[in-house]
């Protein structure tokens, strides 16, 4: 429980200096669309277009590794998706839930993680697990939510076909647009320049620390009594620390028949807490912000336990 306690350590003081920050005044009211808008327009995409751009593909290539992680994140999320529109959820909402159920935090806690749990070895099947997450579960939402949208506004009714006008969105969208690019570099067999190399990883290292602060900015703000809607949250909350995980097991185990090690680190990457990729998104698009800040804070915290219990038993 020690080492899960430190990994999450600075992400809870991240996210407590931007509550801080926000509650004596020293950044208003603005600062954390401001801020959010950085890491949407600016920070992440650099950090995909990296992320893609330097991804050894016949060193990741693992096919069932890929289909267990990959099938238990989609799986989840897809289920999240149907509760909520059964629930009469717009399929934008929807889409938003569906992450926080389904978005594990490999980037930022699944590589510390992995290495004390692991050694070195696990740490190419943790590098396919946060770019099938920030790459593959994160453009599947973002075209979802842009669906939603469009329908919610009518985008047919100007005469322009729904499937059109969210294809115009996605392709100007720099969070599908960056790891597209990216992804040209090695297909294309070239290498980035050391001076683009370093503005990407000085840009693209900011996301995670601004989502967080981010967040924290957003947590110190007031809230409506009720809208974190508290059984909600309990239920993505659960999906996500017990039902993907749990999926990834059933899958990585009988399905797949995975070695050891690899099936260990998928089990513990879809155990991980909701990252905050669906906070920018709820942020960003103004969908279920204090659902999702609710459900970050509150998987982070029981992760503690919950992961430590996992590693516990290997």
């Amino acid at each position: 429980m020690l080492s899960t306690l430190l990994v999450v350590l600075p992400i809870f003081a991240l996210i407590f200096s931007g509550w801080l920050a926000r509650r004596i005044g020293v950044l208003g009211a603005a600062a954390t669309t401001e801020l959010n808008r950085f890491v949407v327009f600016l920070a992440l995409p650099a950090l995909l277009f990296d992320v893609t751009a330097h991804a050894h593909w016949s060193a990741i290539w693992k096919p069932g590794f890929i289909a267990t992680f990959g099938l238990s994140s989609l799986a989840v999320f897809a289920l999240t998706v149907l509760i909520r529109r059964g629930q009469g959820h717009p399929l934008s909402d929807a889409a938003v839930d569906g992450l926080n159920a389904g978005y594990p935090n490999a980037g930022f806690m699944g590589f510390p993680l992995a290495l004390v749990a692991f050694g070195p070895e696990a740490l190419a099947p943790t590098t396919v697990a946060a770019i099938l997450t920030v790459c593959g579960v994160f453009a599947v939402a973002i075209v979802l939510i842009e669906t939603g949208l469009r329908r919610e506004t009518g985008a047919g009714g100007s005469g322009v076909p729904v499937w059109r006008a969210v294809g115009r969105s996605l392709i100007r969208n720099p969070l599908l647009v960056a790891p597209a690019l990216g992804a040209l570099i090695p297909i294309a067999g070239l290498t980035l320049p050391a001076a683009a190399e370093t503005f990407l990883k000085l840009l693209g290292g900011a996301a995670s620390p601004c989502a967080l602060v981010a967040l924290g900015l957003f947590l110190a703000q007031k809230r409506r009594p009720g809208s974190a809607q508290p059984r909600a949250a309990a239920l993505l909350v659960g999906l996500k620390l017990v039902g993907q995980p749990a999926l990834a097991y059933g899958l990585g185990r009988y399905v797949f028949d995975l070695p050891p090690l690899l099936l260990h680190v998928a089990v513990l990457m879809a155990a991980l807490p909701t990252g905050t990729g669906p906070f920018m998104l709820a942020e960003f698009y103004r969908r279920e912000a204090d659902l999702t800040a609710t459900v970050v804070l509150v998987s982070t915290i029981l992760s503690i336990v919950t992961v430590s219990g996992y590693l516990a038993t290997i």
